[in-house]
């Protein structure tokens, strides 16, 4: 009998299939009857049994079916399709807004490893319901790939920044993926944005053990009703208030609300007093409007944010109006882009994206996002964006 055992994968009987679990946040399902064809089978947690069979046989014809299985990987949370991008995907980790690395010019590297979230804010600049493809990558790739930026850039004082269009703390590898991080020497600060709800003392006490150094945590409201109506689902804001005051004895905290308009004004001063508290940093951020996105109500001019920023530095005596020195950023070198506005390429797009009717293409080591094309396969792009390594083009 061969029995084949996994770190990342387990199994459960569904009826006449089998629910495979990867990483805990993701499954596909696989046929019993394609199973009984490689052999007489019996699963139990992360092992899977085949009788009669050589462990190498066994191996070969699970991987086949494992192969065809992601191709058909969802989401637990939106049970949206889902793209696992890792070292022998093929697929660059630069090039896309939601997921692997970009490189904006600066010491501070952004990380996206995946794209899902746990709740739905009102405000958010991504608007998932609008993104019917969710995206993870592998850890050691994404490592791998980040040590060859970081290499390029030649500075010796590199923050990672882990972002995600969604919740970073959903990423089953995030742990490793901090230790993977720390453990290359430029590397001196990591730092994370979350919205609290799913960390624990223990997942706090793993993260900060592996290296993380930095915390950014949205509280966008003190009063408990509203809290969970901004959030748009079930919030427990007196729970992130614990957890607050947890990571302000093992990270660098900052306190990051969303300033919106006729919604959190009069929170402002409470999330000020509590960052206070907590000794920690507070961020206030503008809403802005995003074609993508959720826009609940308009934002104000940037003229207008800065006054009430100012009066309440002045109420409560704390810095409030911040820029790039307060965040230690500075220029360094930028990647090349291999690419040029207007270039014209011929193109396969090989993956969907994030958004309705995007592709993806990859060519020159990066990938590119075209949007409003409805086919996979050949086509002919002219480039409309090269910002930060982020390409964009459409069909001619």
């Amino acid at each position: 009998m061969a029995t084949l055992s996994f770190e990342d994968l387990s199994f459960e009987n569904k009826g006449d299939k089998v629910r495979i679990h990867f990483l805990k946040l993701f499954y596909f399902d696989v046929a019993k009857e394609e199973l009984q064809k490689i052999a007489k089978f019996s699963i139990t947690g992360s092992e899977i049994d085949f009788k009669g069979l050589s462990e190498n046989k066994a191996e070969r014809k699970f991987m086949f079916l494992l192969e065809r299985g992601f191709k058909e990987l969802k989401n637990k949370i939106d049970k949206k399709d889902t793209i696992y991008i890792h070292r022998n995907s093929g697929i660059p980790l630069i090039g896309h807004i939601a997921f692997g690395i970009i490189d904006r010019g600066t010491n501070i590297i952004e990380v996206k490893p995946e794209t899902s979230c746990n709740i739905k804010c009102i405000y958010c600049s991504v608007d998932d319901e609008k993104r019917p493809v969710d995206f993870v990558v592998e850890e050691e790739y994404l490592a791998d790939e980040l040590r060859k930026v970081i290499e390029y850039k030649e500075d010796d004082d590199i923050e990672i920044h882990i972002a995600s269009q969604g919740e970073p703390t959903l990423y089953p590898r995030m742990v490793q993926l901090v230790a993977l991080i720390r453990k290359i020497p430029q590397v001196k600060r990591v730092s994370i944005d979350t919205n609290g709800t799913l960390l624990t003392k223990k997942y706090v006490d793993e993260l900060a053990a592996a290296g993380l150094t930095h915390v950014n945590l949205s509280i966008n409201a003190m009063e408990k009703d509203l809290a969970r109506k901004i959030a748009g689902t079930g919030y427990n804001v007196e729970k992130i208030k614990e957890i607050a005051e947890y990571l302000s004895k093992k990270v660098k905290l900052l306190i990051a609300p969303v300033l919106l308009n006729g919604v959190n004004e009069q929170e402002m001063p409470k999330i000020i007093q509590f960052a206070k508290h907590l000794n920690a940093r507070i961020g206030i951020q503008n809403f802005l409007n995003y074609r993508f996105g959720r826009n609940p109500v308009k934002q104000i001019t940037w003229d207008d944010f800065t006054q009430l920023l100012k009066g309440w530095e002045k109420e409560f005596n704390v810095k409030l109006l911040i820029d790039a020195s307060d965040f230690n950023i500075r220029p360094t070198k930028e990647l090349p882009k291999p690419f040029r506005k207007g270039e014209i390429l011929k193109l396969n797009a090989v993956l969907p994206g994030r958004l309705k009717n995007e592709k993806i293409a990859i060519a020159r080591e990066r990938i590119i996002s075209i949007p409003n094309c409805d086919r996979i396969g050949p086509l002919t792009a002219r480039i409309t964006r090269t910002k930060h390594n982020i390409f964009m083009a459409e069909i001619v």
